[in-house]
This record gives structure tokens, C-alpha cells and sequence, in this order.
């Protein structure tokens, strides 16, 4: 019997005391000893948003907070504009579209930022669009688009919101919420959050809110006011997700221990020692510039990407393929949430196994040793 080791972007690996927390006897949802976790919930996830602002919990995956940002803010009619950079870059269109918005999709060659030129550009032509819709770490391809940026952009017109998936930058990178001026904020348990998928979290600010009076989209298990004056109370509009509220509440515990910054910077150790062992392999980074959470990596060209990753599973660690038309021709290995430095040495030299397996030429370790120099500070 042998150990598997998860490295995916997501899920991710869940701690051993988060697993027996959420193995308790359930609690009711409406109850006093739930409403004060889920109130305490609420007010500790303010500090990894970077906000001051309320963090919804909702029962869905990511996906269910990305519409929510869009049939809670938008009226029939409107125009948005999305960053259609990758896999998740083109849904917030794809969403869009099911709601009989306009959706100016803004054409980013996967693996590359959206030019801020090309967001100001965008803007001007549709001087009305209800909101800038984009991926702080796009998951699909690795690249972090220039939040900071467009979230300056949108400050300065009182009809456009800026909102970001940070489904897989929360609790990994800087993403301030209220520092920059981001409208809307989303993202999902199974990511840096270290938690079973089926819980998604959303903020949003104060012009988010006003803009929410106006909406007129359909609506009814993503109403967001609804959600928003219960939760203040400490309870849901329908079912709590129960189970997950208690494993978050432990995982919370664990990201205030370690404190916000130190969490970032832990993150970023990871990636750079991911990063600089995948090049002394020879291999290419997809992403320009890359995010923290996963690394995206151009298999070798006489190479499909599909033996590299089922070389590596058959040393029982999984990591992430492509998607679309990058399928086959990149992996990709994520390192936000429950891992370690030793996590990446492992996945470093079962990746030097397998691409030695398939011809691939390299002085032995040379990945490994890398990653070690990273870690080690040198």
C-alpha cells in the first residue's frame, strides 16, 4: 500500500483535523451553536478577503458565486465585459450570455495577462458596460491577470463594477479587496481553503450593493439580499452546508494562526520552487506572468503531456492536464492550500522519473536541487 499524493489546483488536500471536525455528529442549521459559527465564520473570512466588508458562504461550488455575481448586479439588457483568457475566463461570458446579457469577450491568448490598454480600450467603446469581469489566477493556464489595475480603472465610473474570481488566488496571493478597490470578490472551498468543493464565498462592496437594488435579473436560490440580511444574523435563506461551515471553521482557525502575509509568502516559496525546477529541467512555463497558485509547464515538443501525467500517477501523486486545445500539451501542478515544500521535492522527482522514462534528456536531480536552493533561501 503506497501513499497518493494529490497536487492538483483543486481539490486539494485536506487536513487530517479539518477531516475529523466535519466527522462530528452534525449539528441542526437553526440552532444558537450554528448561528454563532456561522457568524464567526463570516467575521474571520473578512481578514483573508481583505475586506471589511460581509463574506457571504454559499452551497455551490465556485461556479454558483460567479453567476451569483452576475444575476445580483446586472439588469436585462446590460453589457459586460470579460476576460476571456482561459477555461474559466470564457464561463463569466458563457453565464453572460445564458441571462441574455451582452458580453464583450476581450481575446487573450492563453498563458498571457490582459493588457490593461486593452481593458481601458474596451471600456471606452462601451462606456455603459455593467462590469469588468475577470480572473485574478486564471486555474486553467497558470497567468495572473493585473487586478490592481483594472480595479483603478473601474473606480473612476460609477456604473462599472470590477469583479475577480479569486477562486484560486484567496488565501494564496495579495488580493486587497478594499485596498484596490475590487467590487466583487469570489471563491470556493476546494482550493487554499483546504475543504471538501460545495461551499463558495463572495464579497462585494459597497457600490456592489447599491447596483444590487437595481438588478432585475431571474433569481431565487443566489439572491444575494436575501442571503445578505440573513447571514448577518448568523443563518442561511435555505440549508446550510453544515459540515463545511465546521471543517471551515478549523481550516480559519489555521489561516489566522499562521496570519495572512506569512500564508502569501508561504505560497510563494512553493511556486518559486515549483517554477525554478521545472526550467532546470528544461522544460517552458506557460504563464507570463505566472500566479501562485499553479504552475503550467509546455511538455517537451516530441512529447505528449498526457504520458507525463500518467507517468507521474502511476508513482501515485495526480497532477492537472490541459484543457481545450491546450490538452496534451501542458501539465500542470498545484501548490495553494495543504502542501509542503517536501510535497513539491516528491512531485519534482516523480516528474524527473517519468520524463527520463520517456527520453527526455537532463542531468539526474538537477529539478530537485533546484527547488531545494529555493527553499533554502540561496
Amino acid at each position: 500500500m503506497q501513499k497518493r499524493l494529490l497536487m492538483t489546483p483543486g481539490p486539494t488536500p485536506i487536513p487530517g483535523d479539518v477531516l475529523l471536525a466535519m466527522a462530528q455528529p452534525i449539528l441542526h442549521h437553526r440552532t444558537p451553536e450554528f448561528k454563532g459559527l456561522l457568524k464567526s465564520c463570516g467575521d474571520d473570512l473578512q481578514p483573508i478577503f481583505a475586506t471589511n466588508e460581509q463574506v457571504l458562504m454559499l452551497s455551490s461550488s465556485g461556479t454558483g458565486a460567479m453567476e451569483a455575481a452576475i444575476t445580483n448586479f446586472c439588469r436585462h439588457g446590460d453589457t459586460i465585459i470579460t476576460v476571456a483568457g482561459g477555461k474559466f475566463g470564457q464561463r463569466w461570458g458563457q453565464i453572460g450570455r445564458a441571462y441574455g446579457l451582452s458580453v464583450v469577450e476581450i481575446e487573450v491568448e492563453w498563458g498571457q495577462a490582459v493588457e490593461l490598454s486593452a481593458i481601458e480600450e474596451a471600456l471606452n467603446e462601451h462606456p455603459g458596460a455593467r462590469g469588468i469581469y475577470v480572473q485574478a489566477s486564471e486555474t486553467s493556464t497558470g497567468v495572473r491577470h493585473p487586478v490592481q489595475g483594472i480595479a483603478a480603472l473601474c473606480r473612476t465610473r460609477s456604473e462599472t463594477l470590477c469583479v475577480v474570481d479569486g477562486i484560486t488566488a484567496v488565501g494564496v496571493e495579495p488580493l486587497e479587496m478594499d485596498k484596490w478597490g475590487v467590487d466583487i470578490v469570489v471563491s470556493g472551498s476546494q482550493k487554499a481553503f483546504m475543504l471538501p468543493p460545495g461551499l463558495a464565498f463572495i464579497a462585494c462592496s459597497e457600490k456592489a450593493w447599491a447596483m444590487a437594488e437595481q438588478s432585475d435579473l431571474p433569481r431565487f436560490y443566489f439572491d444575494l439580499l436575501k442571503e445578505r440580511k440573513n447571514q448577518a444574523t448568523g443563518q442561511t435563506a435555505y440549508t446550510s452546508p453544515v459540515s463545511l461551515v465546521v471543517g471551515l471553521r478549523k481550516v480559519l482557525d489555521r489561516m489566522l494562526a499562521m496570519g495572512v502575509e506569512a500564508l502569501h509568502e508561504h505560497h510563494d516559496t512553493l511556486a518559486r520552487g515549483t517554477r525554478a525546477g521545472i526550467l532546470a529541467l528544461g522544460l517552458k512555463l506557460l504563464a507570463n506572468p505566472p500566479a501562485t497558485s499553479v504552475t503550467a509547464a509546455w511538455a517537451p515538443d516530441d512529447m505528449d503531456a498526457g504520458d507525463i501525467i500518467k507517468g507521474i500517477g502511476q508513482r501515485n501523486i495526480k497532477i492537472a492536464g490541459g484543457q481545450d486545445h491546450l490538452k496534451g500539451r501542458i501539465f500542470r501542478i498545484g501548490h495553494l492550500g495543504w502542501f509542503s515544500q517536501a510535497d513539491i521535492i516528491a512531485t519534482l522527482s516523480a516528474l524527473e522519473c517519468t520524463l527520463a522514462d520517456l527520453g527526455h534528456e537532463f542531468s539526474p536531480g538537477v529539478g530537485v536541487v533546484a527547488a531545494a536552493a529555493v527553499f533554502e533561501g540561496k
